[in-house]
This record gives C-alpha cells, sequence and structure tokens, in this order.
C-alpha cells in the first residue's frame, strides 16, 4: 500500500534500531519519510542502519543516542533534530527500557518495589510527554502532525510479572488522550497502538516467554504470535491522511487474543 502524501515528510522515533522501532523505521523509509531515530547504547549498529536507509531507499536518515531515563534530554535532542531536518511530521513514542532499570518492577505484585516501578513509569509516561511535548512544538510550524505512543495489552489482560509495564501503558494511555484533547486545535493527532506479545527480543527477555509465546499462539483465531511489521503496519496507517480524524484512539493490534 503505498502512503504518496507522506514522501518528503519526517518522523521522529525513540528505539530505531530493534524489533518494533526498527520496522517502523524501514516501513516509513519505504514510503519516502525522512527519518531520525535514537539509540540507546549501540552507535556502530544505528550508523550502519543509517547508510542502509539512505541507500535502499534515497532519503534522509540520521541517528541520535537517547537515554530515555533522562526525559528532559528530549528537549537537546530536538535542537539536534531541528540542525539535521527542516520539519517534523510524526513522532512515535516507541522506546522501552529492560534489564537492571525494571528490577523491583518487572516482577509479581508483592515483589515491587518503587524505584523499578517509577523507571518504568518515567520512560513509559514521562518519555511520551516529554517528546511528545517537544514535537508538537515543531509540528504546528508545519500545520500539525501525528504522534503515537506504543502501548501493550498487557494493561488489559493479566500478563505475569508485567504489573510494572502494564500499569504504565494504562498511564500512558490515558496522557495520550488528553494530548489529543489539547493538541488538536493545532491538527496535531495522538493516537496509540497496542499490541498483543510481540516476537522480539524484548519479550524473549521474558521469564516466562516460552509459555507466553505459545499462550498467544493458542489465543489467536489466526494460530501465531505478533510480528513487529503487525505493529509497523498499523502505525503508518495511523499517522498518514488516511486516519486524519482517528485521535485520542487505542488501536489494538492482538490477533484476537484479548477476546478470547
Amino acid at each position: 500500500m503505498s502512503y504518496s502524501e507522506m514522501k518528503g515528510r519526517t518522523l521522529v522515533i525513540s528505539g530505531g534500531t530493534r524489533g518494533i522501532g526498527k520496522a517502523i523505521v524501514y516501513d516509513f523509509a519505504k514510503q519516502g519519510v525522512n527519518i531520525a531515530f535514537t539509540y540507546n547504547s549501540n552507535q556502530e549498529i544505528a550508523e550502519n542502519q543509517v547508510k542502509d536507509l539512505e541507500e535502499k531507499f534515497g532519503i534522509k536518515a540520521r541517528t541520535y543516542a537517547l537515554n530515555i531515563l533522562e526525559p528532559d534530554s528530549y528537549k537537546d535532542l530536538f535542537k539536534l533534530i531541528d540542525e539535521d531536518f527542516d520539519r517534523v511530521d510524526y513522532f512515535i513514542s516507541n522506546a522501552i527500557i529492560s534489564g537492571r532499570p525494571v528490577a523491583g518492577g518487572y516482577t509479581r505484585f508483592m515483589k515491587l518495589r518503587p524505584r523499578g516501578i517509577n523507571n518504568i513509569f518515567t520512560a513509559t509516561v514521562n518519555a511520551f510527554v516529554i517528546g511528545s511535548q517537544e514535537a508538537a512544538k515543531r509540528m504546528q510550524k508545519v500545520g500539525g502532525g501525528s504522534i503515537v505512543s506504543l502501548s501493550s495489552t498487557g494493561n488489559l489482560k493479566y500478563i505475569e510479572y508485567y504489573a510494572g509495564h502494564g500499569t504504565a501503558k494504562a498511564a500512558v494511555e490515558a496522557m495520550a488522550r488528553y494530548a489529543a484533547t489539547e493538541l488538536g486545535e493545532f491538527n496535531i493527532r495522538v493516537n496509540v497502538v497496542s499490541g498483543g506479545p510481540i516476537e522480539t527480543d524484548a519479550l524473549r527477555a521474558f521469564k516466562n516467554y516460552e509459555e507466553v509465546r505459545d499462550e498467544t499462539a493458542k489465543l489467536s483465531p489466526l494460530n501465531r504470535m505478533g510480528q513487529p511489521t503487525d505493529l509497523s503496519g498499523a502505525c503508518l496507517f495511523v499517522c498518514s491522511d488516511r486516519a486524519s480524524w482517528m485521535t485520542g484512539h487505542t488501536l489494538l493490534i492482538d490477533g484476537g487474543t484479548t477476546f478470547k
């Protein structure tokens, strides 16, 4: 499917080198969208991806380091983006945290600890807020734009060890509705794309990955796990002009798993 109106516009996305973020980057680049994406630690992989995007699709791509546990750093990040791009049309808040920062947050309820929960909320909710604020300032200059947060059906269904993440996802969905209500006057749409379990490195890091994988395929009428491209295609549609009257909405891409 072609979204020709998107050619020459600019996407800013956090976490663009792996999994869902990487799939989004490539789907947008195929439409001629210029890409500004962030990475956490591996600069070499990010810079190689820049070269690949520019060679394959003839677009402009740049990459920037970002620690989403320090969301105020978005302000300096967007100043760098201003130097490289003359407009911002789309912002997708995608990056997540894992490993040591989620200790005390990715666990059973009785073992939850404030530090882990706070880190998850910072990376999920605060990062969405600051990133969206900075993006919206640029979108106003070009007559509007589209903001998307990635979410998870873990805020609708019980997933073991997921209380911290699931609650943060519920909060970011509520925040997106508030943002949509207040930014609509600037022709800026704000939506959420919420996925069921998706086959990514982040999911494989789950303590009960194999159980989640098998149960997801069993629950889905489509009899398979979700793939990163299942969400990237949804993000492409939500940002496109074909979704021009969609705002304040959470689009579920779950393979039918939250119904069954």
